[in-house]
């Protein structure tokens, strides 16, 4: 046997067998407790999404009842609380129409307050909001006591939002 062969085959110090051995019971505890700790962050984060993708299908269907409504405005005499002051088809249509608009920012606001939405993003709609609420004719429909089913902090947002922009003439 050589010399070197003889030097590996001595037995190994029992103090630095175990500490080999909890070396590697502790990477391999460290190891199980971070994927429990990303399993968690995960289930987290799929329960965020299945929260904003309800919001979104809740909100969806709000709209198609509008877009209903801007197809055939005899169907908003449906609820007479809905038309209150309005005369014409025109109106009414004006009225879904843009009732379906701020639907579709309410999903973009609630994706950005969850965080499922970039600030970049969000941004851009609102600036298009802007440009929509100078409208006349969108302000009239946020600001008339007719039914407009919204998240409350949403319509504070938008109040908010309506008050800031000057009515474009």
């Amino acid at each position: 046997m050589t010399r070197g062969a003889r030097a590996y085959a001595r037995p190994m110090d029992p103090q630095t067998l175990t500490l080999i051995q909890v070396s590697f019971q502790a990477m391999s505890s460290t190891a199980i407790a971070a994927g429990f700790l990303f399993a968690a962050y995960q289930f987290i984060q799929t329960r965020k999404a299945q929260h904003f993708a309800n919001f979104t299908k809740l909100v969806e269907l709000q709209m198609h009842l509008r877009e209903m409504r801007v197809s055939d405005p005899r169907l908003a005499e449906v609820y007479r609380h809905d038309i209150i002051g309005m005369g014409s088809e025109r109106e009414i249509r004006e009225h879904f129409f843009n009732l379906m608009q701020l639907s579709v920012f309410e999903i973009v606001w609630f994706g950005h307050r969850r965080g499922q939405i970039p600030e970049d993003y969000f941004q851009s709609w609102a600036t298009r909001m802007r440009d929509i609420a100078a409208e006349r004719s969108f302000r009239e429909m946020f600001e008339s006591p007719r039914m407009k089913i919204m998240h409350d902090d949403f319509q504070l947002f938008m109040r908010d939002l309506v008050r800031s922009v000057p009515e474009r003439t």
